[in-house]
């Protein structure tokens, strides 16, 4: 990545398992591997789109960054220096929630659902200030002037500030929300799936809106989305999720036009073409996501991967680099001639 030169983010190997319970007491002695050995970048004022079908572990991916849930190993690397200073690493997986309240300055999320992410019974005002209050930012006298301006950043009058959240529409909660995501001025913000719930008219406002504020305040964006349609809008980069691995990685026009795995090939697939005259040739799956808690041997997607050979059935592939910055695993990568959105 050439254009993006710094990196806020280091994944390493993240992995997230639930054990499995069998009543009060027992345990089943298996678990849900909802995030599996997982490694990605994140560079300073990109956005990156996790993408994937429901239940793929993406949004568990995103909670285990921001540690609502803790790893169950792998090194969640966050760049502690000032742009003019070395880089200075510090491994956030393995700290206490007391060591951890300093780094939640620097990462705030915005979720999915604009009615039960907003308490309520607070204000506006009062829903905004928390963090200022939780994290002791600033002096009390200067909190009415900071959610007045970030409000405004957001597109919404200061006026608001003592109206209660059901007093909004679905896109004015999720602007509020992204104004309590910004108070606190992060450097990171993990979005997880912030417009799903969204008319698509609003959807659109939202994202521009996100871009707005990434250029004005130079955020960083983990995008978290099942809608390639959406991400490929908003990111710069795009990983593509498939039973809790990063199954490809690259730049988002590389992903539309040339890409090699065959999971992302079938949802580009459906992605929609503004064009009456074309018609598509949607690329069907054969059977449901296997389970987590027993995937497949060797390839993850070898059952319903319509390219899968024998090799598929026992070999298992790592996210291998094939081109500068297109990393993929596949073991077939080299021999397919895949289709992109524009092929």
């Amino acid at each position: 990545m050439d254009k993006y030169k710094r990196i806020l983010l280091d994944v390493k190997k993240l992995k997230k398992h639930f054990p499995i319970k069998k009543g009060f007491f027992r345990n089943d002695h298996r678990v849900l591997k909802a995030v599996d050995d997982i490694s990605f970048k994140l560079y300073e004022s990109e956005t990156l789109g996790l993408v994937g079908e429901s239940g793929c572990g993406k949004t568990t991916a995103g909670k285990t960054i921001l540690r609502l849930y803790n790893p169950t190993s792998g090194e969640i690397l966050m760049n502690t220096a000032q742009p003019d200073e070395p880089d200075s690493w510090e491994d956030i997986a393995d700290l206490s929630y007391r060591q951890l309240k300093r780094f939640r300055n620097d990462m705030q999320v915005i979720y999915q659902d604009p009615y039960g992410s907003l308490n309520p019974r607070m204000d506006i005002k009062s829903i905004i200030t928390e963090p200022l209050k939780i994290h002791r930012r600033w002096e009390k006298t200067e909190w009415n002037a900071r959610v007045e301006k970030v409000l405004k950043a957001v597109g919404m009058d200061a006026e608001y500030m003592k109206r209660f959240p059901h007093e909004f529409s679905g896109g004015q909660r999720q602007r509020i929300a992204i104004a309590r995501a910004l108070i606190l001025e992060p450097k990171i913000i993990i979005a997880d799936e912030p417009v799903s719930a969204l008319d698509v008219s609003i959807q659109a406002q939202v994202l521009n809106l996100l871009k707005e504020l990434q250029d004005k305040f130079n955020l960083t964006y983990l995008f978290i989305a099942h809608d390639l349609g959406v991400v490929k809008h908003s990111s710069d980069r795009i990983a593509v999720m498939y039973l809790g691995k990063i199954v490809e990685i690259a730049e988002s026009s590389t992903i539309f036009e040339s890409p090699l795995h065959p999971y992302t090939e079938a949802l580009l697939s459906a992605v929609p073409v503004a064009d009456p005259e074309r018609i598509k040739n949607q690329i069907p799956l054969a059977g449901d996501v296997p389970s987590p808690i027993d995937p497949p041997a060797g390839c993850h997607f070898h059952p319903r991967c319509p390219y899968a050979s024998e090799i598929c059935r026992h070999e298992t592939p790592i996210l291998t680099e094939m081109n500068h910055g297109h990393s993929v695993s596949c073991l077939r990568a080299e021999e397919l001639s895949l289709k992109g959105v524009y092929s």
